[in-house]
């Protein structure tokens, strides 16, 4: 059966825009213009995926995700605007999975998609039976299977790109990664991404860790070259 994605956002071009390239790849997708209308449809017809616009009259989406938790734990991805400063610690506590920044690319969000639907899949034990192995360097424990990171026993919330980044560099400790390497982890070989994106990803990266530990530095910079993890 399609997976059945959930869309709202105050924005017409982006409702009809987005809507047909997810059904162009085999999606049924429900559209909602605002953030009200989409609790009463979701309440009554639930869907495998929510796409939530931050900024939304009636509800906005940060709102329409706390009153979802209430009910369901499907998958949540935010698009946000370019300008918007987001606290996205915040909202990935409130119980979002990813956030995508407008203006985006259809295909990204498409593999976001389709990454969080595995994701679930795995957690629920639907998933295929050669699941990745855990990854333990130190006090870092990565469960690609079940998208979980703790440090030091202690969680860490982190976003589909961000936990894509981590992995990639604790896969190898030592060994410098560039950002077209970290570009192709996170986003796919065929999307490209301005190579200060991943600049951004590794500072929340660091920001996250730092909240749960106040001398975190796994994250080294080698300017010029890359990134690697510090695995000492």
């Amino acid at each position: 059966m399609a997976n059945t994605i959930a869309l709202v956002d105050d924005d017409r071009n982006i409702l009809t825009s987005v809507s047909i390239a997810l059904e162009a790849e085999g999606f049924t997708v429900r559209c909602y213009g605002d953030g009200a209308e989409a609790l009463r449809g979701l309440s009554t017809q639930p869907v495998d995926l929510a796409i939530l616009d931050i900024k939304m009259p009636r509800m906005d989406g940060m709102e329409l995700l706390t009153q979802l938790r209430k009910q369901s734990a499907m998958p949540v991805i935010f698009l946000t605007s370019k300008d918007d400063e987001v606290d996205e610690l915040l909202g990935l506590r409130m119980g979002a999975d990813d956030y995508i920044k407008k203006p985006f690319s259809q295909r990204l969000l498409i593999e976001r998609i389709r990454t969080l639907l595995r994701r679930g899949e795995l957690a629920r034990g639907k998933g295929p039976a050669d699941t990745e192995p855990m990854i333990q360097r130190g006090e870092l424990v990565l469960d690609p299977a079940r998208h979980l990171c703790t440090w030091k026993g202690m969680p860490v919330e982190l976003t589909v790109t961000e936990f894509l980044i981590l992995k990639s560099l604790a896969a190898r400790p030592g060994h410098v990664k560039s950002r077209d390497q970290l570009m192709d982890a996170a986003y796919g070989e065929h999307i490209y991404v301005d190579d200060r994106t991943i600049d951004s990803h590794i500072k929340r990266l660091r920001k996250k860790f730092k909240v749960v530990d106040g001398e975190f530095a796994q994250i080294e910079t080698l300017y010029g070259v890359g990134y690697r993890y510090r695995d000492r």
